[in-house]
């Protein structure tokens, strides 16, 4: 049994047409469709031609064009050549209108727009967990921004909030008297930022993680002196790789997290 064949007119994508049209198929037994996409149809003269193949080919028309203009087009034109048309949008869109008492803007591609930028920032999100505290270090060239310093200085949480702004996050833990991977030196400077904290701050931060963990206080994790040549030691990659530093002394996180940002695009722009 030959299949009905259907063409789904759009002035964007037309994923969404077809989609629905899917949807309603799925409903018929053993049902068998001939589908085609026609996307970006945004003049009349492209809506006269879809029309005209359509009607050369006995292809019924489902279409969700926003622009008022060319969706009315399209059924005048489908009506005097005999084609079946389904408007998937319009309805929708005339009782949205009077219910909200505004038109419709007629752009297409909005909606599309719209899950792009929740798709990137959920796409920033499992970067960022996936490439945390030095993980897969061979893949740091795809980051957007990379943060190193010592444990407790703020990479990890600095990295999810930058994350939820949309940016790929990598960081890179600095541990005394073991190199750092040499992928940090590979990674162009301008996006790699050294993070600092005042060393009282630190040793508060190290401690309460002790506690947290109930492990035995002693040990060098949260002495000053051994604190200090770490912090020497991070100062020295610093300057090794030419990164830019951030003191996160006293900061929110939210401001932490500005001034990076800060720092990444100025040095960015000031390379180009």
């Amino acid at each position: 049994m030959e299949g009905t064949r259907i063409i789904i007119v759009s002035g964007g994508t037309g994923a969404s047409g077809d989609q629905l049209v899917r949807t309603a198929l799925a409903q018929f037994e053993q049902a068998r469709a001939d589908i085609t996409l026609a996307p970006q149809i945004q003049t009349l003269a492209q809506v006269e031609q879809v029309v005209a193949q359509a009607a050369k080919s006995d292809t019924l028309i489902a279409h969700t064009l926003v622009d008022m203009n060319l969706r009315h087009a399209l059924i005048d034109l489908a009506h005097d050549q005999h084609v079946i048309e389904v408007d998937l949008i319009g309805p929708i869109l005339a009782n949205l209108q009077y219910r909200l008492q505004q038109p419709p803007l007629g752009q297409p591609g909005l909606y599309r727009k719209s899950r792009e930028h929740d798709l990137k920032r959920i796409e920033a999100i499992e970067f960022a967990v996936s490439h945390d505290d030095g993980q897969r270090v061979h893949e740091l060239g795809l980051a957007e921004i990379v943060l190193t310093g010592v444990s407790r200085v703020g990479k990890t949480p600095l990295s999810v909030y930058l994350s939820t702004l949309g940016w790929k996050v990598a960081n890179v833990p600095l541990v005394k008297d073991i190199p750092p991977p040499d992928e940090l030196f590979e990674v162009d400077p301008r996006r790699v930022v050294g993070l600092t904290v005042e060393a009282g701050q630190l040793i508060a931060y190290r401690q309460r993680r002790q506690q947290y963990l109930r492990t035995l206080p002693g040990g060098l994790y949260a002495q000053p002196e051994a604190l200090a040549e770490e912090m020497d030691y991070a100062r020295t990659i610093f300057r090794r790789g030419q990164f830019a530093v951030v003191n996160m002394t006293d900061k929110p996180i939210e401001e932490s997290a500005h001034d990076i940002i800060g720092v990444i695009t100025r040095k960015l722009k000031q390379g180009d």
